[in-house]
């Protein structure tokens, strides 16, 4: 009996010994295996909140005019050099046509006069079309009074008689007829102006067709000519071909040297997508980089924006036209540009990086820490780019906000995540849970 129990002691005393190694290996080890969690935060204060469309593209005009000539013959006479400054419409160089160039420059002539008297006649179709527009008004105005004494009883003032039963059936109609002639004299009013500029615009062809047909050759702008290929008794001939459908000889103009303008504004088309298009309107600031000029910044603005777009491989794509600002350096056409299209710039708003802001519960949050403590707060969120988002509400400049969280463990490993791991709230991503 008595080695029974000096048995159980000793196993007692076993057991708690174990138990009591087990708690000091805890203390001893288990507490350095806790991780430490610290946080990255930023102070919530105001600032220019700037959104912006990227894409890519190409310059389509360099900051340089071509001198161009349609003419055939034998050049007689240079008036410029290449480094001399000229003038639009400066003389430079008078060419000795062949009889065909003689019969190209006639008709180009006679081209030019129609489109001027055209365009005479756009401009004095629209003082017609007004004159017309307003004597429908009063026709309906006319109509609208016949109508009016016909529904107020009495008799026809204009015959002072009963109305007949001809006149009651006709007034009616007739104040219909004259709304739907006011309508047909309306829009023939509005559309004179485009009229007018199609016409202007025609005339305007039609003098490049005849310069380029002429036998002077003219500076098509201001600058600085370079790259001239003309010398007194040098032949010239422009290229012609035949249209397959019409039969019309087509001549193609030959260049014959450059006009640079380094103050000159160059144009540069991007395709942007169907989704970003919708946000991108005229006149709206542009900045872009070349390639060719890596350390160089430039600016512009959106000039236009077509939005038939195209269809290539089942992708649509709409191209927006950018008029680059003035450069001092040398643009060619075909260059690559990255541009950037600001859509909208909200001044003086609180804005934080968009991982701080996460969808809890169906709300907007973040996680705010103050006196060593953190708490998640509801917020009412304004625009948002791919990286910021403006804060209406919720919280106040000088508050400290998380944006994300460092756990470090005794591994020496740190664990960087969203200030809400853990929490069941996370968006998995900017755009993907917070409804802007």
């Amino acid at each position: 009996m008595n080695k029974l129990v000096s048995s159980w002691k000793a196993r007692l005393v076993i057991l708690v010994v174990a138990i009591g190694f087990g708690l000091g290996a805890w203390q001893l080890f288990g507490k350095t295996n806790q991780a430490k969690v610290s946080y990255e935060t930023i102070v919530a204060e105001k600032s220019t909140f700037i959104s912006s469309i990227s894409g890519s593209g190409i310059i389509t005009s360099g900051n340089y005019t071509n001198v161009t000539t349609k003419t055939a013959g034998v050049v007689s006479k240079v008036y410029v050099t290449n480094g001399d400054t000229v003038t639009q419409g400066q003389k430079i160089a008078e060419v000795e046509l062949d009889d065909y160039a003689k019969e190209r420059q006639s008709a180009a002539w006679v081209a030019y006069l129609e489109a001027k008297e055209l365009s005479l006649a756009a401009v004095s179709g629209k003082s017609e079309a007004d004159i017309a527009m307003w004597q429908a008004q009063q026709a309906v105005i006319d109509a609208q009074e016949a109508l009016d004494d016909l529904n107020n009883g009495g008799n026809n003032p204009a015959t002072d008689e009963e109305y007949t039963e001809s006149e009651r059936a006709i007034i009616p109609k007739t104040l219909d007829q004259k709304r739907e002639a006011f309508t047909v004299a309306e829009a023939k009013y509005l559309n004179a102006d485009a009229d007018i500029s199609n016409a202007s615009a025609k005339v305007t062809a039609a003098l490049r067709d005849y310069q380029e047909n002429s036998a002077t050759i003219v500076a098509p702008a201001d600058g600085e000519i370079t790259d001239l290929a003309l010398a007194e008794g040098l032949i010239v001939a422009a290229s012609s071909t035949t249209s397959q459908t019409s039969g019309a000889t087509i001549v193609s103009a030959q260049t014959v040297g450059k006009i640079n303008n380094s103050n000159g504004q160059l144009i540069a088309t991007v395709n942007l997508t169907e989704i970003d298009i919708i946000n991108v309107k005229a006149n709206q600031k542009v900045t872009l980089t070349l390639d060719a000029y890596e350390d160089k910044t430039f600016t512009g603005k959106v000039m236009a924006v077509n939005t038939n777009g195209s269809v290539s491989s089942g992708v649509t794509s709409y191209p927006a036209t950018i008029l680059l600002d003035p450069v001092s350096v040398e643009i060619y056409p075909n260059m690559a540009v990255s541009v950037e299209i600001i859509t909208s710039i909200i001044p003086d708003v609180i804005v934080l990086p968009a991982a701080a802001v996460q969808l809890i519960g169906g709300q907007n949050s973040v996680q705010v820490k103050k006196d060593g403590e953190v708490a998640t707060v509801q917020v009412e969120v304004g625009d948002a780019s791919d990286s910021q988002i403006i804060i209406t509400s919720g919280i106040r400049e000088g508050d400290e906000i998380i944006t994300s969280t460092i756990t470090d463990s005794s591994d020496k490993q740190d664990d960087t995540s969203s200030p809400f791991s853990g929490t069941g709230g996370g968006r998995g991503g900017f755009g993907g849970g917070v409804p802007f």
